[in-house]
């Protein structure tokens, strides 16, 4: 019996089925490339979908994770560990923000950037009937809370009803954002760049507009950066191009390049005044074990210049899959920024899951967004001849 095909039929017996997987059963990786059990080559460009930003088999990295597992794994937050105060510093700075939470995923951390904002609106007049303005075809995550700010009601309708006095806006059009301001706003929420929803970057103006009506009416920004943040688009976080700084970010993914980990930061504005002892809380989150993964993530950015590659390598890319969009009639648009960037396809014509299907058949592990979008995400220490090999697999694909 095929051994791939084996492990498949069991996964399917056991596993409850929430995903329509690929029919691939990976074994490890090196680089920037994962093999199956069977030791066939897989181009990576989806990284774990923008986790594993420092690729596969990184030694330091693996030795960072198993210094800590001998020395400590867990204690829980009622007391301090080194790793966890190092990360925490660390990432601040990175963001240029004052303080930190260390949750277990990206959507956990949606969850704590919700009630932040909501304790810091309900502690300056006592009230809680605060609304959230999110964005059309966003994505947070599928937990209630941020499902219930995710844009996108076919995500949201079998599990309503939600959390309450949540509002959707247009992204990139400030006039329909700022028609749904009241005097009951405490945040508004978006991606800098909008991921799931199909690879759609905020405008410059936009962006600027809305955090300046967040400052004039003392509402708080948060920007969600668990996908494009991390360096991805050639900032270390995407906001940092615009030249703003929102209340509130949420990070995730990239940030331990595999293990279990997210964060939300604020400034020291919103820290005095929303969460207190027994309002949030988490028990493996920030733990010894993912703090020391976050330390040498973020010691590894720095000293490999993980963020000039990207910009490189990131212009390359963009070139190239310019060329691709030219070629064929069927691919609509091109957009992104740095190593996030995405094809837009006409299903009618050429669906792009397809040839998602197809080039993993090829070796080549791409995905789709918003469902007619092919999005390229790789690890952020790819090359140019990685580019290069990709374009070539994704031609015989499509």
């Amino acid at each position: 019996m095929d051994n791939m095909k084996g492990y498949i039929d069991e996964a399917e017996q056991v596993l409850l089925h929430t995903y329509n997987r690929f029919p691939v059963v990976f074994d490890h990786g090196k680089g920037v490339c994962l093999y199956d059990i069977n030791g066939k080559e897989y181009l990576d460009f989806c990284a774990g979908i923008a986790v594993f930003a420092l690729g596969y088999g990184n030694e330091e990295y693996n030795d960072a994770l198993k210094a800590q597992i001998d020395k400590l794994i867990h204690t829980s937050n009622l007391f301090y560990s080194v790793p966890a105060i190092e990360a925490a510093k660390k990432l601040c700075s990175a963001a240029g923000m004052d303080r930190v939470f260390f949750t277990n995923s990206g959507a956990e951390a949606i969850e704590g950037a919700i009630k932040s904002a909501r304790k810091y609106a309900f502690t300056k007049d006592g009230s809680t009937d605060h609304e959230i303005i999110a964005m059309e075809h966003s994505f947070h995550g599928r937990t209630m809370g941020a499902l219930a700010v995710t844009g996108n009601k076919k995500y949201r309708d079998p599990f309503e009803p939600l959390i309450g006095n949540i509002k959707y806006a247009v992204f990139n059009d400030y006039e329909s954002v700022a028609s749904q301001v009241t005097d009951k706003t405490c945040a508004i929420i978006m991606e800098t760049v909008q991921g799931e929803g199909g690879i759609y970057p905020a405008d410059d103006s936009f962006l600027k507009k809305v955090r300046k009506l967040c400052d004039e009416k003392d509402i708080l920004l948060i920007l969600d950066e668990i996908q494009c943040g991390m360096g991805r688009t050639g900032s270390m976080f995407a906001y940092q191009a615009y030249g703003i700084k929102p209340d509130i970010v949420t990070t995730a993914k990239a940030v331990g390049c595999g293990v279990p980990v997210g964060a939300f930061m604020m400034t020291q504005k919103v820290a005095d005044k929303s969460l207190v002892p027994g309002d949030h809380g988490t028990t493996y989150g920030g733990n010894p074990l993912v703090t020391a993964a976050v330390c040498e993530v973020l010691k590894q950015f720095e000293e490999r210049k993980i963020l000039d590659n990207v910009k490189e390598v990131g212009d390359y890319l963009y070139k190239r899959l310019e060329e691709v969009k030219s070629e064929y009639d069927f691919i609509t648009a091109h957009r992104g920024l740095g190593l996030m960037q995405g094809l837009v396809f006409d299903n009618d014509k050429k669906p792009a899951g397809e040839v998602c299907k197809r080039a993993v058949e090829n070796g080549l592990l791409i995905i789709t967004a918003g469902g007619n979008v092919i999005r390229f995400i790789p690890p952020l220490v790819i090359s140019r001849d990685d580019v290069d090999k990709m374009i070539s697999i994704l031609k015989a694909s499509i």
